[in-house]
């Protein structure tokens, strides 16, 4: 049953994010900035349009996220009243507990991802490790499962470029996904992830290990400056492969980008690949291209500055690409996070996208210096 402490702390907390979050001031500049959004010639300049009506956005969101969570302390506290006049259940008191208690964790959460990438889309690239026909329907699952849990938040997908496996599976894919914070929540997923498993691919049914790496950057939008030197950049053009469609393997819809990139600070040049078969419009993969280049210098940028900075200090864990962070054991029913020690015997749920508790535990522990 729920107590008077827990329902306290519940209110307490309420209290402090009305504070914290500064909705008093958000309530002010989201009705002044609509006001100005509905004057007949604000959009005239159509960027400084969209660069406005993201902050609208962003206040909207924190300014009825509170809203949520006020309305339903309130729910509690009246069904903690009505429990006491017998006209309310213990078992209503807990579920108005539990309904509250969500809506502070996602806000409290949110409120974790201040950075400015935070706040963008991401580019979630899959590729599938040494091991053949197994590592490739291992990153087939991975797909899968970050597919799933785009689906379960309202986030849009689309598959920007994807190889097939051998025989099964896949060798690579990788997927834009747009939403509020999508990066801020994924980035916990960049490294490698190891699945433990009897293989359905081994005739003597054996136990194997396969391992894929996950990228995850963020993507860029038109408000953030990106410099592209245009003498770096060069074209290729490629007939996309699959399965039906009169211009598959007839027209050279694919595009492959292929830019120099040159570190700024240690001047050694390195070739940036991209390919995109996102659609059978030429330019509209070039313009998508485009976007995943711009995505990848802006991650080089942001990961320079965090160098720069030095927020990771010496002896701390660090989160680096190429390491490993997750291991799923089918048959021993474990996925453990091996960055936060955090596991669950839910295997299934997680590879249908469940994997909200992994990366809550990777930001609070990690928050501050990912």
């Amino acid at each position: 049953m729920t107590t008077q402490d827990q329902i306290k702390d519940i209110v307490t907390r309420t209290e402090a994010l009305y504070g914290y979050l500064d909705i008093e001031r958000r309530r002010i500049e989201l009705e002044e900035d609509e006001m100005r959004a509905a004057a007949p010639e604000f959009w005239s300049d159509a960027k400084r349009a969209e660069t406005h009506m993201k902050k609208v956005k962003e206040n909207k969101r924190w300014v009825q996220g509170y809203d949520q969570i006020k309305s339903a302390v309130d729910e509690l506290q009246l069904a903690a009243e009505y429990l006491k006049e017998g006209i309310a259940s213990e078992e209503e008191l807990d579920q108005a507990y539990i309904a509250a208690s969500k809506l502070i964790e996602q806000i409290e959460l949110s409120n974790m991802l201040r950075r400015e990438e935070d706040q963008l889309g991401a580019v979630l690239k899959i590729v599938a490790g040494a091991g053949g026909t197994e590592a490739q329907d291992w990153a087939q699952m991975l797909m899968r499962q970050y597919m799933r849990y785009c689906e379960r938040h309202g986030y849009k997908v689309a598959i920007s470029n994807l190889q097939d496996g051998d025989d099964a599976g896949i060798k690579t894919c990788t997927l834009t996904i747009e939403g509020d914070t999508v990066y801020g929540y994924l980035k916990s997923e960049n490294g490698v992830h190891r699945l433990v498993r009897v293989s359905p691919y081994n005739a003597q049914g054996k136990r194997m290990t396969s391992f894929t790496s996950v990228f995850v950057t963020p993507l860029v939008d038109d408000s953030i400056e990106i410099n592209i030197e245009p003498a770096r950049l060069s074209w290729d053009t490629f007939r996309s492969g699959g399965a039906g469609g009169q211009n598959v393997n007839k027209v050279e819809s694919g595009v492959r980008l292929r830019y120099m990139f040159k570190d700024p600070d240690t001047g050694v040049e390195e070739e940036i690949l991209i390919e995109n078969t996102e659609t059978r419009d030429q330019p509209k993969n070039k313009e998508n291209a485009l976007r995943l280049l711009r995505s990848q210098l802006y991650d080089r940028e942001l990961k320079r500055r965090m160098a720069e900075q030095a927020k990771i200090e010496a002896g701390k864990k660090k989160i680096e690409w190429g390491s490993q962070i997750r291991s799923y054991v089918m048959d021993d029913r474990r996925v453990k996070d091996h960055r936060t020690n955090y596991q669950t015997s839910n295997v299934q749920a997680v590879l249908d996208g469940e994997i909200d508790d992994f990366i809550k535990a990777y930001l609070m522990e990690f928050g501050d210096e990912a």
